[in-house]
Parts: structure tokens; sequence; C-alpha cells
């Protein structure tokens, strides 16, 4: 049976990105298809050639790829999600696109607010918009969501939660293209999460610094991640939200798991602003919308032009949280040895101390 993937041109924004390099690596893979050409769109030249790069070198022995850039199967363009021009040039000829261009962080989103809405909803209209006004025959589009968009308390969840109804309602604007979302939680080891702090502090001598004893959070790995976009690609219809299983953790436990039995204190620091004890993948409005779809879960839209006509059993009765799913002190050691997360840590970290 012929993949999604064979024979597209595939275009990932923000695609020298944590989830975007990890993404672009399984697109070429071959495990689910082979694209036609995989297009990388950001603004940083220098992620772009570090990544161009280490295909490069992977690749000396069978010379599948070189420099001749528009020849080849992994394509590099330079572009900024916020400038409609750049946005509609890439997306001129492509089959699929994934937008995972993004500001996540919420400590400089909350500060400088209106950039996030640049990138995470502005960004998301120059695609929805390129595909109107130019007619784009492009079969689907995946907008990356965060845990932090539902009952969003955060600018940074505020732009997102407006880019997935962006890209929601953009079913009823572009009738020929399928939009879709992805939505989950905290990725391990993607730069500005948690880990990579918890990890830099520790080689750096402590304290590690807890916002607040109670906090937990979802997480997954990369590989997970990419999993669910795949997912979304593949089994969601117009207007879904996918959500996968996953587990939460007490962050508390992150840390103690991290430092091990190092000398290194925790050190409490209070809630950064907007920030939440605990976070939401379901909300309670949307619990009568979501259906069970075995590792996943799906949220259907809730426009009545779009939502999918018939009887569906609702997954939940309310609001799916991180703190109903906590896992134990072990269990969350044992999620960052499979992830290979303690090799980050330097052997040397105790040293600092003395």
């Amino acid at each position: 049976m012929a993949s999604l993937l064979d024979g597209k041109r595939v275009v990932v924004t923000g695609g020298t990105g944590s989830l975007g390099k990890t993404l672009v690596n399984r697109l070429l893979s071959g495990k689910h298809g082979t694209p036609s050409v995989v297009v990388v769109f950001s603004r940083d030249e220098a992620k772009q050639h570090d990544m161009r790069m280490s295909y490069l070198h992977k690749s000396v022995a069978t010379d599948d790829l070189t420099f001749s850039n528009f020849e080849r199967a992994l394509q590099f363009v330079i572009g900024d999600i916020r400038d409609f021009h750049s946005v509609a040039q890439v997306l001129v000829g492509a089959d699929i696109v994934v937008n995972a261009a993004a500001l996540k962080q919420v400590p400089s989103s909350e500060y400088f607010p209106y950039e996030a809405v640049k990138t995470n909803i502005e960004g998301a209209e120059n695609v929805v918009r390129a595909i109107v006004e130019l007619r784009l025959p492009i079969e689907k589009v995946l907008g990356i969501s965060t845990d932090k968009a539902c009952k969003p308390t955060t600018a940074m969840g505020m732009t997102k939660a407006v880019q997935e109804r962006i890209f929601l309602s953009a079913n009823l604007r572009c009738p020929q293209t399928s939009f879709v979302m992805a939505r989950y939680g905290n990725v391990l080891a993607s730069r500005g999460s948690v880990v990579p702090l918890f990890i830099d502090q520790i080689n750096n001598g402590g304290p590690v610094t807890i916002t607040d004893n109670r906090m937990t959070r979802f997480l997954l790995s990369l590989e997970q991640a990419v999993d669910t976009v795949i997912a979304a690609l593949t089994i969601c219809e117009r207007g879904d939200i996918l959500i996968p299983r996953i587990p939460a953790a007490l962050i508390t436990d992150v840390a103690r798991a991290l430092i091990g039995d190092r000398s290194i204190s925790q050190r409490l620091i209070g809630l950064r602003p907007g920030e939440k004890i605990h976070e939401s993948l379901v909300s309670d409005e949307e619990a009568g919308r979501c259906v069970d779809r075995g590792d996943y879960f799906v949220v259907r839209s809730l426009l009545p032009e779009i939502a999918l006509a018939g009887k569906r059993v609702a997954a939940f009765t309310g609001e799916l949280n991180s703190e109903q799913f906590v896992m134990t002190y072990e269990q969350t050691k044992e999620l960052l040895a499979t992830n290979n997360l303690f090799v980050g840590i330097s052997k040397n970290s105790d040293e600092l101390l003395r």
C-alpha cells in the first residue's frame, strides 16, 4: 500500500529546531514512505549550515546528498514564517506542510508577547493566506501545538491556542486542503525545556531550581513527538487535534533522578509568570468531542461545518491533566534513562562543589 509520503514534496517550517531536525531525519529514513523532496524552511543560516553538513558527513559513502541544494532530496530554504512572501514562495509545489516554526519559551513570550503573536499567530495565518491567495493544491497542513494551548494562562499558550483555531478554521477557507493539529506536552531534551536546564545546572554545581514542589508535566521523547506528527498526517480528518497518550511526572522527581547521588541541592524559586501547577491536554469543554484512537486521543472540531457526522463515544467526562497520570519516581528515572538523558551530565560535576 502506498504511503501518504511517497513522492510528496514535504515542507517543514522551523526545520532546524529540535523537533524539526528529528522529523526531517525520520522523513528521510524511508520508514513512512519516500518523499520526493523534504524542504527545511527556517531563518537561521548557521543552523541550516550545521544541519546540512551533518547530512553531508553521513552520506559521504553513498553521495546521496551534496551541496547542490535544489537537486537533492533534502533542500534548505532561508526564510521567516513571519514574512508572507518567503512563506508563499516555499509553499509553491508543496504537497504536505508541517508547521514547526514557533516561539515556545514561556518567559520570553511573557516579556515580549507580540513577538509570540508574530511567529505563532501571524506565521500560521501566512501559511493559510498563501494557500488561499495562490490557490495552492496542498493536500495536508499539520500545525504543532502544545498542552499550554489548552486552558492557556501564558502568552505562549494563548498564541498557540489561537494558532490551533486559525489552522482548524482554515478547513473552511481552503476546502481542498486538510488542516490538522498535533498537541502534546514537554519534549525531553528539546532546546529550552526543563531537562537540559537541569543538566546545565548540575554540570555547573547547582543548585537545581524548582518553581513549585507540586508541579507536574506531561513528558515525551523527540521520537514520540515525531510519531505523533506521522500519526496526525496519517489518521487525522479535517479539523482534528491529535493528542498522544503520554505519562506525566513530578518535576521534583525529574530533578532528583538527574541529580542522583551528587551533592547538589534543589532551590525553590516560585512560579514563573502565568505558569500552571498542572498542564492539561484536553479541557472540560473538549472532553465531549474527544474520542479514543488507541495510542492517541482525537479532539474533533467544534465547528459544525467541519465536525464529522454520526454518533461518537466521548473518551472523557472531564479534563485530562498531568496530575492524573503521574509516574512513580522509579518510572520517571527509567524514562530519563531510556532516552539517554543522563549522558549529558558531567561525571565531574561534584568537583565543582569542592
